[in-house]
């Protein structure tokens, strides 16, 4: 498999140290801002309550597991609007009347989006299997939400999206968790992997990208830059602000430790915990 020539890519010496072991939502935290990275993974400081958007991506998620674990006649529109009602929670919604709009509205993207791509088609290769994959001096892991196989026998990532961005082709080709993902799913199942698939359901939309060796090394590189950066903060004796410094942004409103930082609020007030979802 030539898209995982580790030392080709990396050289004998990314392995002196100890590997460092690195998810997709993990590496991300550290890039968008170092002090949320401190605070939920060293110091695990309190987070904030439950967020409506999170929410419903969480119940879609886990009808569409549900579904898959069904046999296949079992796999209708149907099963699946009735999956949503199973697995429903109103965590992070305004009110009631907020609940029931998108439980309707999650009801009927689960069972368009089974009548599209699961109603008739092939098994899946897996849903949601934790792949891993030593790259240089990181270990990439992580849970898919689904892989399928391709004509040709490869796999493909497939990835759901609820949320108020619309994916499209930029988005699969620079996300770095999908080509992580299949990094570790190519290792995992010993199967190649370079088709990623961003899956939205409020709007149908399926955003691909097919990766070669030189795209899925350039993610492999930088990965593993951001996590022994990661890595080195964390076992360096210094400021814990200066080895973590925070990043403001427009992001901050909604961040879930923001009420342990400062810059973090100074952005402007927190977002209501409704905000956020699609429509």
């Amino acid at each position: 498999m030539t898209q995982l020539g580790f030392d080709a890519l990396f050289g004998e010496q990314a392995w002196a140290r100890p590997l460092v072991r690195v998810t997709p939502a993990r590496l991300g935290t550290w890039e968008d801002c170092p002090r949320r990275y401190r605070m939920t993974y060293v110091d695990k400081a309190p987070r904030g309550g439950p967020r409506a958007a999170s929410t419903l991506g969480a119940v879609v998620h886990l009808a569409l597991r549900a579904l898959h674990g069904r046999p296949p006649a079992e796999r209708t529109p149907e099963a699946a609007a009735a999956l949503v009602d199973r697995n429903w929670t109103g965590e992070g919604f305004r009110d009631a009347e907020q609940q029931r709009e998108y439980r309707l509205r999650a009801r009927t993207w689960v069972a368009d989006y089974a009548a599209e791509h699961v109603t008739g088609a092939p098994d899946p290769l897996a849903v949601e299997r934790w792949v891993s994959a030593p790259t240089g001096a990181i270990v990439a892991e992580g849970r898919v939400d689904r892989i399928d196989a391709d004509p040709a026998g490869g796999a493909v990532i497939v990835d759901y999206k609820t949320g108020r961005h619309v994916p499209a082709e930029p988005d699969a080709r620079d996300s770095a968790a999908l080509a992580l993902y299949a990094v570790a799913t190519a290792a995992t199942l010993r199967r190649e992997c370079r088709r990623v698939e961003l899956h939205h359901l409020p709007t149908g939309t399926v955003a691909a990208w097919e990766h070669d060796d030189a795209s899925l090394a350039e993610h492999r590189a930088r990965a593993e830059e951001g996590a022994l950066a990661a890595a080195d903060a964390q076992a360096a004796d210094g400021d814990p602000d200066a080895l973590f410094p925070p990043r403001p942004g427009p992001r901050c409103t909604r961040c879930d430790v923001r009420r342990n930082c400062p810059e973090g609020q100074a952005v402007g007030p927190a977002a209501a915990p409704w905000e956020g979802l699609f429509g």
